[in-house]
């Protein structure tokens, strides 16, 4: 009896050790990544200076955002300039200038590693025609040069949330005197590597 049972020991052994690289294999083939998403909106605080004086004026935005999102399957560092030629400010607040809109999507799966890095860096546009017409450019603030008259403020956190895209991370850059906002919402998309 107790040599079947000594015997039976090694084949046991033998067998997690050949089945151990075929799990570790299948693991690995169903290992889950992630790629990222990053849509922006734009509003305008209920104060803001265009709801006062420019309601139905059209007018442009366009603003620089900073994007580091770098992974071992995926590089990419670079400046995004999306522009709005065709902005209708609303009737009141409440309303979006830019609806949300895709500003950038990784093509490849990589294994998760943390959020890109993504900041708005200057903001300009104008709103309205002729003598009412309002000029915006904001710029945030750098060491050793003096404060922007329409300084923007970057990397304001806001809540997560999700919505029909899924979970999504949120940060706003806001201008100080023309009191517009720029939201990012960040995406995470599983997927497979």
């Amino acid at each position: 009896m107790r040599f079947r049972i000594v015997w039976r020991l090694p084949a046991l052994v033998f067998l997690c050790l050949g089945l151990a690289p075929v799990a570790t294999a299948l693991g690995a083939a169903a290992e889950l990544g992630v790629r990222h998403r990053i849509d922006v909106m734009v509003s305008a605080e209920p104060d803001a200076p265009i709801f006062s004086r420019l309601k139905g004026a059209k007018g442009e935005l366009s603003f620089t955002v900073r994007l580091s999102a770098n992974s071992k399957e995926s590089k990419f560092f670079g400046m995004l300039r999306p522009s709005f030629p065709d902005i209708v400010v609303p009737d009141g607040p409440g309303k979006l200038l830019v609806q949300q809109t895709k500003l950038w999507e990784e093509d490849v799966c990589h294994q998760r590693r943390g959020l890109p890095k993504v900041t708005v860096t200057q903001l300009g546009g104008h709103f309205g025609e002729g003598e009412g017409r309002v000029e915006i450019s904001a710029i945030n603030r750098h060491i050793g040069v003096l404060v922007p008259p329409d300084e923007l403020t970057p990397g304001i956190k806001l809540d997560q949330g999700s919505d029909s895209f899924g979970l999504f991370y949120a940060f706003r850059a806001q201008t100080r005197n023309s009191r517009l906002n720029v939201d990012l919402k960040i995406y995470s998309i599983d997927c497979f590597l």
